[in-house]
């Protein structure tokens, strides 16, 4: 019988896999794409499908439930503003899960976990800060 299974429990205590789903969950939001190991992807997909359907409410209440399983004002302005306003004629599945082969060191299997009509541009968040010191660093080997 499968009495009291309810999710994975992914090897981890119960605080640690809170704090795993909660990070995994805010770079999914941010990035809109992650590669992380297929059973992380599997127990990542029904919750943020159940968070996008959450940021398509429009009222107090959902705010402060998205506010409280992200922690994040941004990634909580970010489903609220821009995901939930590109989902709102569909009725599900936000997400996809794209297997991708196995990992190096002790080959375990890989996904990739994603929205399904991504922005591509939301994965270079964190590039232009990069740009920006490579244009300084020639900027200073310019003047000298």
């Amino acid at each position: 019988m499968r009495h009291g299974f309810a999710n994975k429990k992914l090897n981890r205590t119960s605080d640690h896999r809170k704090a795993l789903l909660k990070n995994m969950l805010n770079s999914l939001i941010k990035y809109e794409q992650i590669t992380t190991t297929l059973p992380k992807a599997k127990f990542l997909k029904p919750q943020a499908d159940k968070i996008i359907t959450l940021g398509k409410k429009e009222n107090l209440k959902t705010t402060k439930l998205l506010m409280e399983k992200l922690q994040n004002i941004k990634s909580t302005n970010k489903v609220k503003k821009t995901l939930s306003k590109r989902y709102e004629k569909r009725k599900g599945g936000y997400t996809r899960i794209v297997k991708a082969g196995f990992r190096y060191g002790d080959n375990a299997p890989m996904a990739i976990i994603e929205f399904v009509d991504r922005d591509l541009e939301a994965k270079k968040v964190d590039k232009k800060k990069e740009k920006n010191k490579d244009q300084k660093v020639e900027k200073k080997l310019a003047t000298d």
